[in-house]
């Protein structure tokens, strides 16, 4: 029985080490939070590009990467902007920025998941 012990406490601490090191990739992935650019229907690319731009010098919110050659129908959903970092105030200027454009509805304020 005295060899159990060792073992039995070895595992318990494999156990532990390994949940505590989901908890940090969960928190991490979790914490990612990004906000979403929602245009009028039939937004033409180049003006989503030219609100992307106007809006992409304001502090803790970098324009995310835009695929190389997205279709037109799915050029809506990608205009973001990583906010993971902003405070409440730079994720409003950010909105401020970007509603001041007739084309754009409203922005979300999302996980990478769309939650």
């Amino acid at each position: 029985m005295p060899a159990i012990r060792p073992i039995a406490a070895a595992v318990a601490i494999a156990a532990v080490l390994s949940l505590a090191a989901g908890c940090a990739s969960f928190d991490k992935a979790f914490g990612k939070q990004e906000a979403v650019v929602v245009f009028k229907n039939n937004t033409p690319a180049s003006t989503m590009l030219k609100v992307r731009a106007s809006c992409s010098h304001l502090p803790a919110a970098t324009p995310e990467r835009i695929p190389p050659h997205p279709p037109a129908v799915q050029m809506q959903d990608d205009i973001r902007y990583l906010v993971s970092n902003a405070s409440d105030a730079q994720v409003a200027r950010l909105e401020q920025c970007l509603n001041r454009f007739p084309s754009v509805i409203g922005v979300n304020v999302e996980s990478p998941t769309g939650s």
